[in-house]
C-alpha cells in the first residue's frame, strides 16, 4: 500500500491532502518529517547498546519516516524481521552465550561512558582526580 492509498483510508486524510495540494507546503512538510524522523532514528541508533528503549526509538524514527517515504517503510519491515530473528536466536542460546552478549553490551556501555568523560565527571564529584578516568577524546580538565 502506498502512502497515498494509506492516506485515503485515514480519517484525517483531508489535512494531508490540503498540504499535498500546495507544492511548497508539501515540500516543507516532507522536509520536516524527514528531519524529525531522522533525528529520532539517529538517537535510537545511538541508544541501541544501552539498557532501555534503543530499538523502540529506532522503530519510532523509521515509522515517522515511513509516513512520507516508501523506502523507510521497507527498511522498517526489514529491521523488524531481523530484530525478531536476533531475539529468537538469542532465546535459543545457552546461558554462556547469553552471558557473553550481556558482557559485550556492558563493555560497549562502559567504553562509551569513558570516551565521553562520564567517569571523570562523576569522579570529580567525589574528589577523585585519577588520570585513567579522563576521556581520551575530551582531554584533561587541567
Amino acid at each position: 500500500m502506498t502512502a497515498e492509498q494509506r492516506e485515503d483510508t485515514d480519517e484525517d486524510a483531508g489535512f494531508r491532502q490540503r498540504i499535498r495540494r500546495n507544492p511548497a507546503l508539501n515540500l516543507s512538510y516532507r522536509i520536516g518529517v524527514g528531519v524529525v524522523g531522522g533525528l529520532v532514528l539517529v538517537g535510537g541508533v545511538v541508544l541501541i547498546p544501552y539498557p532501555g528503549p534503543g530499538w523502540l526509538v529506532v522503530f519510532a524514527g523509521l515509522a515517522i519516516l515511513a509516513t512520507e517515504f516508501e523506502w523507510a517503510g521497507r527498511v522498517l519491515g526489514f529491521v523488524k524481521r531481523y530484530y525478531d530473528a536476533w531475539v529468537a536466536w538469542l532465546k535459543r542460546q545457552n546461558l554462556l552465550v547469553k552471558g557473553l552478549v550481556l558482557a559485550g553490551t556492558g563493555l560497549v556501555v562502559l567504553a562509551t561512558c569513558w570516551l565521553l568523560g562520564v567517569f571523570a565527571l562523576v569522579g570529580g564529584w567525589f574528589g577523585l582526580d585519577w588520570a585513567w578516568l579522563e576521556s581520551p577524546i575530551f582531554g584533561s580538565r587541567g
